[in-house]
This record gives C-alpha cells, structure tokens and sequence, in this order.
C-alpha cells in the first residue's frame, strides 16, 4: 500500500541484501571493513604529514588534505551504516536518516569534485605560468576556495532531499544499494518526480559534468605547454608533477560514471552488481587517494614510514 510521509510518522527505507547471499554478508563485510580501516588510516595520515612537515604547507598539499578530508567523511556517512546492516542485520533505516545520508553523500561528492578541479588550476598556474603561482594560489586564497567549495555544494545538493520530503512512497521500499541515493529513493515515490528528476540532472551537469570538462580543459592546456618544451625529459619531468592529480580525478569519475551509467542503463543487471558499484563509488577515491600521493610525494612516504617505524618499535 501506498503511504503519505505526512501521515506515517516513522517511513523508513530497507537496504538492499543481495539475494541468495544474505547468509554470506557477515562474511562480505569483511574485505568492505577493511578497506574502510585502510581508507581511514590512509587519510589521517595525510592530514598528519601535511600538518607536521613544513615544506608541505602549499596549496597542492591543502587542497589534498581538503580531499582527505572529504573521503573520511563520506566513508564514515555510509560504511559504519552498510556494516551494521551485514553484521546485525539492520535492513530498515529510517526516512529522515536516508534522507540526511543521501544530502551528505552528493554534497560531499559535489565537493571533492569542485576541489579536484582546483587542484587542476593549480597545476595549470604552476607549468604555465610559474611565475604567478605563488601571488594567484596564496594560503588564503586556498582556503576561500575551500569554502566556495564547500558552499556550491550545500546549494545545489541541498533540494535534493526537500524535493523528496512532500512525495507518497510505495511498498515494498527496497532500495538497491546499501545506503541512500537520489535516484534510488526517487524511483519508489508513487508521484510526479519530474522536478527531482529534472533538478537532479541539473545540478549533476552543473558540478561535476562542469568540472569534469574544466578539468579536460586545463590539461589540455598543460599539455600544449609541456610539448612547447624541447627536450623530452624536462617534459617528462614537468607532468610528472600531474600524474597523481590524474590518478585521483580518475579514482572519482570512473566509479562516479559507472555507477550512473548502472542506474541508467543496468535495471536488468543483478543486484550484487547495483552494490559492488555502490560501495566502489564510496570507498575507490578514499583508499585510493592516499596511496597515489603517498607514492608520488617524498616528504609524505617519509613520514609514514617514519610513524610504521616507530609503531613497530613500540610494540
């Protein structure tokens, strides 16, 4: 039967469980409890190297630790929920918790993507013009960035769940992933949802399609600038400088756009599908991110292992 939000005081949502398996999720939850442990050690420790090591203290690095940032939030809105579903079987979340969690999980993706593309301005600034960069990308200005970034999300996310909040929902309300989505929970509504449906890919082309063609745009850019080089190795050397940046826009928009195209086009696909990409859009740029740069970036693979180090040592 249908229900009115308005007239149920408690609606609530059921996680999907992948059919035939449901013995097997305590099992399962341990490589996704896992990578969450791994994700959560992984950023805390950029933010700590970043903070400790003086010659760090750089709009790249910030814009890094502003990543870090945003991956441990938007792991922690969504695994310790999905685990306490596999572990003790809690299926049914309620409609203002799904609600909350869908807001933070497209806010936060809205975020990560705005300071993925100003982390490509600043690679641009620094190989095209190297000799602005340091008066264009000073410390405040980093942090303004943070906060416009942090504001274009809030806005254009934020309808997303006031436009769901007046509709009627049908039962059985099972949702295919195991946390809340837009599209998701708009497809069980029993009403007209052109308006979310129209706003949703709005706000969707105007973030992260935007960015994603700014993005192209300056490496285009920086591309046309390192070929001006002469010799080979200076280019090598110079977009050196780029490739982790490029590993961690492909860590977000890979699983970003597959999980789309999933909802666009893979209706008649399995469930387990639905959740594996689900739970690789959450936890892919948080696990991630941390390694790309860990790698690519000396000071921090000093420190790291410098703590592994002394953390062995005492114990």
């Amino acid at each position: 039967m249908p229900f009115s939000n308005s007239s149920d005081l408690s609606p609530s949502f059921i996680l999907a469980s992948i059919p035939g398996l449901e013995a097997a999720q305590s099992w399962m939850a341990i490589p996704l409890c896992s990578a969450y442990i791994l994700a959560l050690a992984g950023n805390c420790a950029v933010l700590l190297v970043v903070r400790a090591e003086p010659s760090l203290h750089a709009p790249m690095y910030f814009f890094l630790c502003m990543l870090a940032a945003i991956d441990l939030a938007l792991a922690t809105a969504t695994v310790p929920r999905v685990l306490s579903f596999y572990w003790f079987d809690s299926r049914e979340i309620s409609f203002a918790a799904c609600l909350l969690q869908m807001f933070l999980i497209h806010t936060l993706s809205a975020v990560e993507s705005t300071v993925l593309l100003a982390m490509a301005v600043d690679r641009y600034v620094a190989i095209c013009h190297p000799l602005r960069h340091a008066a264009v990308l000073t410390n405040g200005a980093t942090a303004k960035i943070g906060l416009l970034a942090l504001a274009r999300g809030v806005l254009f996310f934020l309808p997303l769940p006031l436009l769901l909040l007046p509709l009627p929902f049908c039962g059985p309300r099972v949702l295919s992933h195991s946390f809340c989505l837009h599209q998701d929970v708009m497809n069980l509504a029993c009403a007209n949802t052109t308006p979310s449906v129209v706003y949703g890919l709005t706000a969707i082309l105007l973030v992260m399609g935007l960015d994603a063609v700014l993005i192209c745009l300056s490496y285009v850019l920086i591309l046309k600038a390192v070929l001006r080089l002469a010799a080979w190795r200076e280019r090598l050397k110079v977009f050196s400088t780029c490739i982790a940046h490029v590993c961690a826009v492909l860590a977000f928009y890979v699983p970003l756009i597959g999980l789309s195209v999933v909802h666009r086009f893979g209706k008649d696909l399995a469930p387990l599908v639905h959740i594996i990409m689900g739970n690789i859009y959450i936890l892919v740029p948080a696990v991630l991110n941390p390694i790309i740069y860990g790698v690519r970036t000396k000071q921090i693979q000093r420190r790291i292992l410098s703590l592994i180090h002394w953390v062995l040592k005492t114990n």
